[in-house]
């Protein structure tokens, strides 16, 4: 299990595609415009603004796939 640690050191979008997003899919699941994301795409995770920043990892750190019973 990945605890997140040297997430920061990431872009977003190599988190993003780890986890097998598309950009649109991910704003979809954050409630987003996608315009949004597309700008902080290229920025290190730790560089992202601290409100978009707490909504985002959870998801690219992959918190989610926890509580699906089936894995």
């Amino acid at each position: 299990m990945n605890f997140g640690f040297g997430l920061g050191n990431k872009k977003v979008k190599e988190l993003r595609k780890d986890q097998g997003y598309t950009v649109k899919e991910l704003a979809e699941r954050m409630r987003m415009d996608p315009l949004e994301l597309k700008r902080v795409d290229e920025l290190k995770l730790k560089e992202v603004p601290e409100p978009l920043k707490s909504k985002l990892t959870p998801i690219l750190r992959g918190d989610y796939a926890d509580k699906i019973p089936w894995l």
